[in-house]
């Protein structure tokens, strides 16, 4: 475990003690979006992808976000996926200090969250940030397991294997669609 000024950075341990370094790097505001987070937290999990969260605020501790993004890529990290609501500053602030990829997701509070997507994609020219729909932690870590299949034969067949399991799903509701009898059902 390292400490640095703000927050803690863990290597874990996987099946066969090895350390882990973070691949992705989970960025909130506050741990009040924890609940929407946590379905990037589970999805990089189920996809076996090494992944460490953080809560860091851009407007309560901005020395601390500029530390941890420009030292982000030096630590192995190669996605950061940064939640942020109202003013939505969080994503855009790390994407300044970095060069790797930053997926914004935008927090629903004010507006249907509504306020936080439009502060997110509303980035200038050369501060590129991803922008996933409102709430859509779960698509942020898809993207960024996208990204890092580029380069990485075997997070590219878990990815396609995931993928082929939502056909099967789909196929299954179906099935179980086509058994649901009403009197003026055509189908």
């Amino acid at each position: 475990m390292r400490c640095h000024s703000h927050f803690i950075f863990i290597k874990f341990k996987d099946q066969n003690s090895k350390y882990m370094t973070p691949l992705v790097s989970i960025i909130m505001g506050s741990t009040s979006d924890l609940p929407v987070m946590e379905k990037a937290c589970k999805q990089l999990d189920a996809l076996q992808i090494p992944f460490e969260v953080n809560a860091l605020s851009a407007h309560r501790t901005p020395e601390a976000v500029e530390q941890f993004a420009t030292q982000a890529k030096e630590r192995g990290l190669k996605v950061i996926i940064a939640a942020a609501g109202m003013a939505a500053a969080l994503p855009g602030v790390i994407a300044a200090s970095t060069t790797l990829p930053v997926i914004g997701v935008p927090i629903k509070g004010m507006l249907d969250g509504l306020d936080a997507m439009l502060s997110i994609i509303q980035m200038p020219p050369g501060i590129p940030v991803a922008t996933v729909g409102v709430n859509a932690a779960q698509n942020a870590a898809i993207l960024a397991v996208e990204m890092l299949a580029l380069t990485d034969e075997a997070i590219a067949q878990r990815l396609a294997d995931y993928k082929s399991g939502l056909k099967v799903k789909i196929e299954k509701a179906n099935q179980d669609l086509a058994e649901i009898k009403y009197e003026y059902k055509t189908n």
